[in-house]
């Protein structure tokens, strides 16, 4: 009689024994190690975070595509798929949180006393209708086109359009799409696995990079700000919204998703790169298919909480630099038009700061200067940028799951009754 299967692989045995974060934990010292022993490694050890972070961003948009379209038209009319209470969270976290930068921004108020050289060749948007029409234009495009360029917000469009259409389908077309489906997800979960050995990648590359971690020394306020105002978010309000849904202690899952969806997001940079594994996550979280499969694609794409903290403390540091003065109304139209922006950042390293000279330009701040501080934004964005992603993420899946418990939570109340 042969041996298992399992047993010619002992090295895959032990590492499934490994818990997969303790595995991450290991990839991030190891890449601060060999930072260390080789510091002018610029090709082989930066190659693993770049093919990690390429992996995801090639297979994401494949994945969104075909779970959207297989949760829609598998979808019955009746059926409670918790997408709206999602979105309403998305929303309101948002708010809250651009209202709490706000308040951050004047009792800590920061300052850039040495202004950087413009970033060249950057276009902002120029107004909130400039940002809602380029998201119009996004949405209308052709689906190969925006699998290629992984155009999300046209990669949902297409694909409740062919959910849609195929609930006319005969039900073997149907597990046809559904195979689909989870098929790509087994191709994701094999890349996740590689997991370690890109987050070794990235923070090489972080450690090593010209100036590295020391060019957050000149910035250290605005940093501690951002970062304060983010953990403040992360287990204050999300908590508090959390526990408004669930009526439950809203913390071991606020820290299961940080720990699973935000360490990856910390390093990649990228809320699009992080699909997958926020995909994953659900599952494994043992969420309701129908709802995940659209809520995380659609969170990637406008719940940024964290985009709308930068672009308030940033733009408010400028405020605070050129002594401009800001009323109370004009405060709150911050906070308002942070989230819009917000909802159209771009869903890659970086896209939050783009719309800062949008936010500026409410107060009368010169394009001029207003992209300074976006060239600021990009040195801090080592600390900065990671945070915000990881905020971003982490919380696509902490109000997916919020949600769903909520349903249950009502649904076995209705039972008792």
């Amino acid at each position: 009689m042969s041996e298992p299967v399992n047993n010619k692989f002992p090295l895959a045995q032990t590492l499934n024994r490994v818990p997969f974060i303790l595995q991450v934990v290991i990839g991030l010292i190891a890449g601060i190690v060999l930072a260390l022993i080789f510091p002018n490694d610029k090709s082989v050890i930066p190659m693993f975070g770049d093919l990690f972070v390429r992996a995801l961003k090639a297979i994401a948009p494949l994945l969104v595509f075909v779970l959207v379209a297989a949760a829609i038209a598998r979808h019955q009319k009746g059926t409670n798929s918790n997408v709206k209470p999602v979105v309403f969270l998305y929303i309101v976290s948002m708010l809250m949180a651009s209202t709490l930068a706000v308040a951050m921004s004047y009792i800590f108020p920061s300052n850039f006393t040495q202004l950087q050289d413009a970033v060249e060749g950057v276009t902002p948007p120029m107004g909130i209708g400039e940002v809602l029409s380029n998201v119009i234009r996004q949405a209308i495009d052709n689906p190969f086109n925006a699998l290629l360029t992984g155009n999300f917000i046209c990669i949902l469009l297409w694909s409740i359009a062919l959910g849609l259409a195929f609930r006319a389908a005969h039900d073997n077309t149907k597990r046809v799409l559904e195979d689909l489906a989870q098929s790509v997800a087994a191709v994701v979960r094999m890349v996740i696995r590689f997991a370690p050995l890109g987050v070794m990648g990235l923070v090489f590359s972080s450690a090593t990079a010209e100036g590295g971690f020391a060019n957050l020394l000149n910035y250290v306020h605005v940093v501690v700000v951002l970062v304060a105002t983010m953990l403040i978010i992360a287990f204050g309000i999300n908590a508090a919204l959390v526990y408004a849904a669930t009526r439950e202690n809203p913390y071991p899952l606020i820290m299961t998703c940080i720990a699973k969806s935000g360490t990856t997001a910390f390093f990649t940079r990228s809320s699009a790169a992080n699909l997958p594994v926020n995909l994953a996550l659900c599952e494994e979280l043992k969420l309701p298919r129908e709802t995940y499969s659209i809520t995380i694609p659609l969170g990637s794409a406008i719940n940024m909480s964290g985009a709308g903290v930068t672009i308030v403390i940033m733009t408010m540091a400028a405020v605070h630099t050129l002594g401009v003065e800001v009323d109370f109304f004009s405060s709150v139209l911050m906070s308002v038009v942070s989230v819009v922006c917000a909802c159209g950042a771009s869903g890659v390293a970086g896209g939050s700061l783009m719309l800062i000279p949008l936010a500026c330009s409410i107060f009368g701040i010169p394009n001029d200067v207003a992209m300074q501080i976006v060239g600021i934004g990009f040195i801090i964005g080592v600390v900065q940028d990671s945070s915000e992603t990881a905020l971003n993420s982490s919380t696509d899946v902490l109000f997916t799951a919020a949600a769903c418990r909520r349903a249950d939570r009502l649904a076995a109340g209705k039972a008792k009754a």
